[in-house]
């Protein structure tokens, strides 16, 4: 992973984390690296590694087994995807129907161009 320096490198790292819950590369239940793990191969100060899982903990993402480790939470993926999904709307969707509104576009034709990119984008 190479960090971006426009972002703050403890919230690429939860968000790499995350990406791995919802990709399914780190199960619910299962045991993430430890802040050890994430220093090392990423040569960051562990107090960086710690503020990111920290940070997943406290959205109830992760949870801590003392002396074991950190582990993903029962729920979390589904958790994720309505987090994301109401970003997505937010950040994109909105802006997306005002530009459309502003076209003069129906819905009709916004959901064919949505269909359209949809098929066209791999």
């Amino acid at each position: 992973m190479r960090f971006q320096e426009e972002k703050p490198i403890f919230l690429q790292l939860a968000r790499q984390l995350e990406d791995g819950i919802l990709s399914g590369a780190y199960p619910e239940g299962s045991q993430v690296p430890s802040i050890t793990e994430y220093a090392a191969t990423y040569q960051i100060n562990p107090a960086t590694a710690l503020k990111g899982i920290n940070q997943l903990v406290s959205a109830g993402l992760l949870y801590k087994k003392r002396g074991i480790g950190m582990f993903v939470a029962d729920g979390a993926q589904e958790l994720l995807r309505r987090q994301r999904s109401e970003s997505f709307y937010h950040d994109y969707v909105q802006a997306l129907v005002r530009e459309a509104k502003g076209l003069k576009l129906t819905l009709e034709e916004l959901t064919d161009l949505v269909k359209r990119g949809f098929h066209d984008v791999n």
